[in-house]
């Protein structure tokens, strides 16, 4: 007797997509999806617009390190019940709550403040957003994973990809649609148009609220919270061996797989988007400066550019199986770095549609293509014992000098020009190839045999 699976057809496989699990990624992927722009690009415009200066603005996009930085409080989020909260709804959907909480309380507070009076109190705000959406992230990622078995996640990574895109495109095309139908004029910044945009963004975070609540806590073993070994054990020495076995042992099983070689892994990772991530902070008030319409922004960056990228993510994808992910990675890193240069001609034009067009085209397209293959090159990095802790370490450290960083791009362009500046960034991507043809080339570390 055979043991291989009746043959499905395709309608039955699509059935999965209308299970109750897979169905609700939608919803939690727009919750998850919805702060990001709100706390960058969005939040970038609607300063511009006010008239605070670039410097400002630029060291403003720091409250993003939020999201490099949440590999630190992971752990707690991933193992610590909250007082009554967890006894009502269980582990992961009272963190999921609390975080969902805290970024409705963040966007009514932007809301309701004005940044030409009190900016100090929207950064608070808007660091609010930032740490409960980076929250809401981690207990997110261990929602998804157990509320399904390994067959359908796909389904469930596929859905919450959806609903996260719809929502980037919602929270940076919609919010400055909303902002310009209750604008008396473009020219002058009013308040009002910008206090109901974030409020109605305030009310769509009801949508991963409401999801949450009518969801079933996942069944998770008791082995993740507690072991037979740890029962007679101390709380002092449980606490110890949880935090050697959950945070220490991760970061020390990538040094002892690839010992001298991960200097340079760790390089690559910490500077691979750097051109991309420095240019992206200044792109809003560069649209804002150079005098294209909130509706033009909201169309070409908003709609437009996504659409862009979801391409060149998928041809990322199918150049890397033809060719090998190091040279698409390679020719990713190239590509990103000399698209900026489209940026400084669009500088020097100044409101050229056109042009502005092509140069959204051409950096999406490359910024899609570069995902891709490194989400593909980090992947391959992890050792599957610890991939959950490793690949955030990976996520963060990707971020953390580039955004670093990019605080300081206002103040060049307020010390220099957007051309100049552009073509700096463009050239911050030399070193990046460097890098990457160094880890094509050189001979890795063999992994020990635990480890594979």
């Amino acid at each position: 007797m055979s043991d291989s699976p009746a043959p499905r057809g395709w309608l039955n496989d699509l059935k999965v997509y209308a299970e109750a699990p897979v169905a609700r990624m939608l919803l939690l992927g727009f919750s998850a999806g919805l702060p990001l722009l709100l706390v960058l690009g969005t939040l970038s415009f609607r300063l511009r617009e006010a008239g605070i200066d670039r410097t400002t603005i630029g060291f403003l996009s720091w409250v993003a390190l939020a999201y490099a930085f949440k590999w630190a409080w992971a752990p707690f989020v991933d193992r610590m019940p909250l007082p009554l909260l967890t006894r009502l709804l269980g582990r992961r959907r009272s963190w999921l709550i609390i975080a969902q909480a805290g970024i409705a309380i963040g966007l009514i507070g932007s809301a309701l403040t004005d940044p030409q009076l009190d900016l100090s109190l929207l950064v608070f705000f808007s660091l609010l957003v930032a740490f409960s959406s980076a929250t809401q992230d981690i207990a997110l990622d261990a929602f998804r994973i157990e509320s399904a078995d390994t067959s359908r996640q796909a389904a469930m990574a596929a859905t919450y990809q959806i609903g996260y895109r719809g929502a980037m495109i919602f929270s940076s095309a919609g919010a400055l649609w909303i902002a310009a139908l209750f604008d008396p004029d473009e020219k002058t910044y009013q308040h009002a148009p910008w206090m109901v945009t974030y409020l109605v963004m305030a009310c769509a975070t009801a949508l991963g609220m409401i999801t949450v609540l009518f969801s079933r806590e996942p069944q998770t073993a008791a082995a993740a919270t507690a072991t037979p070994a740890s029962s007679g054990l101390t709380p002092s020495i449980r606490l110890t061996q949880w935090s050697k076995s959950a945070m220490v042992a991760p970061f020390l099983g990538f040094w002892s797989r690839y010992r001298w070689h991960a200097v340079l892994l760790l390089a690559l990772i910490g500077t691979y988007r750097i051109s991309d991530i420095v240019m992206g902070v200044m792109a809003s008030p560069f649209y804002r400066d150079m005098g294209f319409t909130k509706e033009q922004v909201a169309f070409y960056s908003g709609v437009y550019g996504v659409i862009m990228t979801l391409l060149g993510a998928s041809l990322g994808g199918v150049l890397s199986l033809r060719f090998g992910m190091m040279r698409v990675l390679f020719a990713g890193a190239l590509l990103s770095a000399a698209t900026n240069l489209m940026f400084a001609w669009l500088a020097t034009l100044g409101n050229h549609v056109p042009v502005l067009v092509a140069a959204i085209s051409l950096d999406n397209v490359s910024a899609g293509i570069a995902s891709a293959a490194f989400v593909a090159y980090l992947s391959s990095l992890t050792n599957v014992s610890y991939s959950a802790t490793q690949y955030a370490l990976f996520s963060s450290i990707m971020l953390l000098l580039p955004k670093f960083l990019a605080g300081f791009s206002g103040w060049v362009v307020d010390h220099t020009s957007y051309p100049f500046f552009f073509i700096g960034t463009a050239l911050l991507g030399l070193p990046v190839l460097i890098l990457v043809w160094l880890a094509a080339t050189l001979k890795q570390p063999q992994a020990p045999e635990c480890n594979r």
